[in-house]
């Protein structure tokens, strides 16, 4: 039975049995910060399970994409472990119980998948007396099949809350797969018996003290791994036999020009990359992008693992584009949007792949040093430093020097890795938690989520209203004075609150003998307009009538700035592709900031382009049209939402000519008020993804008068018309160039003469021609130069130049092939003569560079040279 047709048939089965059945949801969790990713069919369900949301129907079931990595290292060396799968599941939310659960169960496992009813073992928690006695009176299972496991195997709880006792089935495969003991069984380590669908029963509630009291909800949670139910179906021994995962290896295998199971070293790699290539295509399929960070890091190391591998089997060049293109045509009918997606997720693992396979070659070269080094010295530890030097400047995952290091039979101190990782966390992190924590100090205000408030500025900008809460030092009161911060709710408020990338409403907020100045407005945990306030006059009390007022001006340069990314969104589409998603925002009164997935820099004739399209929109003067409807009605109408996106079955729809979007924020009431459109700045700022910064109306009107200022500025200088000055400008700089190369012809000769008279300075020891010079005034550059020339016309020897100004010292080592021969080393000599000076370096045996702090010990420094050759010579 196809993998396919597994899945369709769960699905079909709980259908009939009154389930809402759920596509799967995106790996990128919603609302649920403290989890990276999706890794349990119940992730995604868990505001149902706690009680949080009321499920739309009371069963449900689900075939759920998941990623998990804690047994990477594994991934390749076994035949089950793997970091993406499929995980089937029926959920209950205060319905069915344990009798349904394990009935639907074992009727699906033994008439819907007909797995031999002999070969079918349970276990239960052997506390569970309820689960044990239906398997055993109601369904039929011989005791003796029925085995009972404790807490760390069949009970399922995560700290404090919900928990509850679970019940596996597992499939007996045979003696073969067995350990030979008489006491083999589900629970055992070997591979005989092979788990396929877990049932947890959730009926427990977890205190902080330890004790568990019955909930009043009680849930069914399953999960059956699709891939394990594939792998006894199709009697294969481990997932890489499949019918989804199969065709994917015998592609590596035919790029590799390699043959499956001839060397098991071979075999892991391909193993590795078969099964990452598939995580690889669902994360990006589902947005997720490669980044040093939280989920983009699992990515890029889960895909830097696979190319690396990729490079141990003799693959040139990139090759997991086309290896995506295997897995997208296998899953395209379960996950049509990996077809949709197709060719933003080739472009996405084209780039990774080019730049770790730039950075590899480097890392590597660095870290076979390291490795030289420990062995040289008999240690089996890499400091943590060096291993962060290798991340933080090179790029070099910490994932991939651990694993190189085992290899080697070495390790690397992750203790002080992680230091140094913190280190250079610390100063972002604390501005981070300064702002969010502001406001998640809020949602544990008590009674907070009692006070309602409504939003009313998308029709005024000003009314009265009624004062419901004041929070201050993170406390409810009844009363702030004069010259005192505040939060302040409102019954109702035109002021919007921070949300979608338009930045918070300010303005003032009076009454008769009050005044206070509104700095910020931005929502609660609770979704509440939050007023951030300093009370300029009198004093506020809870039950005052005010008037609230949003600065005008400030709203509507908002306005503008808001509608002109929607403008914006729709020109990039236009001119580059469909593939361009909205990557985030920043609508503020004096610029806009718009990041977006795209390959390649934007070249200058499509930025123009662009900014030409967005310009004529604006000049149409078309009418912004705000409709209120339903999600699916608005995508029926071509509405454009935010890739990852969850929104409200009712929305916004915002249309201006061509442009039509679901959208929270403030809009012009017709694009010609916007005026004007510039473009200020283009950059990537990371894999696939690239930002625009642009401002509109009166500030681009500044900034273009600014710029022909400027521009008649310049020409004056030059003597000529503002049409000219770019001609002018290009002459001056002809000109200039020709001035530089006789500089340079001129600063060769004298190089030349001063290479002659370094010359003189040559030193033999035994036998060995050796050259220190301290060179006046000289960068990297220009001392690389004098030392290939002094080289060229030693043709064997050793030069070492040293320079240094008022802070730093500089050196330049270089030694001929022929002495590298003889365990002379360009880089052990840089790094030993830079200690002196209290630096540090190093590089290859023929040529390497080093620095030095401390600038009075340069001729000390060179004056151990000899004697380093002597070491080497003896």
């Amino acid at each position: 039975m196809k993998t396919d047709e597994i899945r369709k048939k769960f699905l079909e089965f709980f259908e009939e049995r009154d389930h809402m059945v759920l596509p799967s949801f995106s790996l990128i969790p919603e609302d649920d910060p403290g989890l990276l990713l999706i890794g349990a069919g119940m992730a995604p369900l868990k505001p149902y399970f706690t009680g949080e949301k009321t499920p739309p129907k009371t069963r449900m079931a689900t075939c759920q994409k998941c990623i998990r990595t804690p047994d990477i290292e594994e991934v390749g060396k076994t035949a089950r472990h793997a970091t993406f799968f499929e995980m089937l599941g029926n959920f209950s939310f205060g319905d069915y119980f344990k009798k349904e659960s394990i009935a639907w169960g074992y009727e699906f496992v033994t008439k819907v998948l007909k797995l031999p009813e002999e070969k079918v073992w349970v276990s239960v928690y052997y506390e569970d007396d309820e689960a044990y006695n239906i398997w055993k009176d109601d369904i039929g299972i011989p005791e003796e099949k029925i085995v009972k496991l404790g807490k760390e195997d069949n009970f399922w709880e995560i700290g404090e809350g919900p928990c509850g006792p679970c019940s596996e089935i597992y499939y007996d495969r045979g003696e073969k797969y067995g350990c030979g003991g008489s006491e083999c069984k589900p629970g055992c380590d070997c591979d005989r018996f092979f788990e396929l669908w877990n049932h947890v029963f959730t009926q427990f509630n977890r205190d902080s003290e330890g004790n568990y009291t019955t909930l009043d909800q009680k849930n069914i949670d399953t999960g059956a791994g699709l891939e394990r139910l594939a792998v006894i179906l199709q009697d294969v021994s481990s997932i890489y036999e499949i019918d989804s995962i199969k065709p994917i290896l015998d592609f590596v295998c035919k790029t590799s020009n390699k043959e499956y199971g001839k060397n098991e070293k071979d075999d892991v790699s391909m193993r590795i990359i078969t099964e990452h290539i598939r995580s690889v295509t669902f994360m990006v399929g589902d947005g997720v992008l490669p980044s040093n960070e939280g989920r983009g890091y699992v990515l890029r190391r889960i895909l830097r693992r696979a190319a690396r591998h990729a490079k141990l089997l003799g693959i040139e060049g990139t090759f997991m584009p086309e290896a995506s293109n295997v897995v997208i045509d296998i899953m395209e009918d379960a996950y049509p949007e990996l077809k949709e997606r197709e060719e933003y997720i080739n472009k996405i693992i084209q780039i990774e792949e080019e730049r770790f396979l730039e950075t590899v070659e480097q890392g590597m070269e660095i870290l076979k040093g390291y490795i030289e080094d420990l062995n040289n010295e008999g240690k089996d530890v890499l400091d943590g430093s060096l291993a962060f030097k290798l991340y933080d400047t090179y790029g070099f995952p910490i994932d991939l020097t651990r694993e190189i290091l085992i290899e080697q039979g070495l390790k690397v101190d992750e203790d002080r890795f992680t230091e140094c990782l913190e280190e250079q966390r610390e100063r972002a992190r604390k501005a981070q938690a300064a702002s969010s924590n502001m406001i998640q100090n809020l949602g544990e205000i008590k009674d907070l989520e009692k006070i309602s408030s409504k939003f009313v500025g998308y029709e005024v900008l000003e009314c009265e209203a009624l004062i419901k809460g004041i929070i201050k030092e993170n406390k409810l009161v009844d009363k702030v004075e004069k010259g005192e911060d505040a939060q302040i709710l409102l019954d109702a408020t035109p002021f919007y609150a921070e949300s979608g990338g338009q930045v918070g409403d300010q303005g003032e907020i009076q009454k008769e003998d009050a005044k206070a100045v509104v700095e910020d407005t931005y929502y609660s945990p609770f979704e509440q307009p939050v007023h951030q306030i300093r009370i300029e006059e009198g004093s506020l009390q809870v039950g005052d009538k005010i008037n609230s007022k949003v600065y005008r001006k400030r709203r509507e340069s908002i306005k503008k700035n808001h509608s002109s990314t929607h403008l914006l969104h729709h020109a990039l589409r236009s001119t580059l592709g469909a593939h361009v998603e909205q990557a985030g925002s920043l609508v503020a009164p004096d610029r806009l900031r718009f990041d977006f997935t795209h390959f390649e820099a934007i070249t200058k004739e499509e930025l123009e382009d662009i900014e030409k399209q967005v310009n004529a929109f604006i000049w149409e003067n078309y009418p912004v049209n705000v409709t209120v409807t339903h999600y699916n009605k608005a995508k029926e109408m071509g509405a454009v939402s935010l890739f990852g996106e969850k929104y409200e079955d009712e929305v916004r729809v915002v249309e201006m000519g061509e442009s039509m979007e679901l959208c929270g924020g403030t809009h012009v009431d017709s694009t010609g008020e916007v005026g004007l459109f510039k473009i200020i700045g283009e950059s990537g700022i990371g894999a696939g993804l690239r930002r625009i910064e642009a401002i509109t109306g009166e500030k681009a009107f500044r900034y273009l008068n600014d710029s022909w200022e400027k521009v008649k500025d310049i020409s004056s200088l030059l003597k000529t018309n503002e049409e000219n000055v770019v001609v002018k400008v290009e002459e001056v700089l002809n000109d200039l160039k020709e001035k530089d190369k006789e500089l340079e012809k001129f600063k060769e000769e004298i190089r030349k003469n001063e290479v002659d008279e370094i010359l003189d300075k040559v030193t033999k020891i035994d036998g060995v021609s050796v050259l220190t010079h301290k060179v006046d005034d000289g960068d990297p550059e220009s001392m690389r130069r004098i030392g290939d020339q002094i080289k060229n016309k030693l043709s064997s020897g050793v030069v070492v130049l040293g320079s240094s100004d008022n802070e730093k010292v500089q050196f330049i080592s270089m030694v001929t092939k022929d002495l590298t021969d003889r365990g002379i080393h360009a880089g052990d000599i840089v790094k030993k003569v830079a200690e002196v000076t209290g630096g540090g370096g190093g590089g290859r045996p023929t040529m390497a560079q080093a620095g030095g702090k401390n600038p009075g010990k340069l001729n000390e420094a060179l004056g151990i040279v000899p004697d380093l050759i002597k070491e080497k010579i003896q």
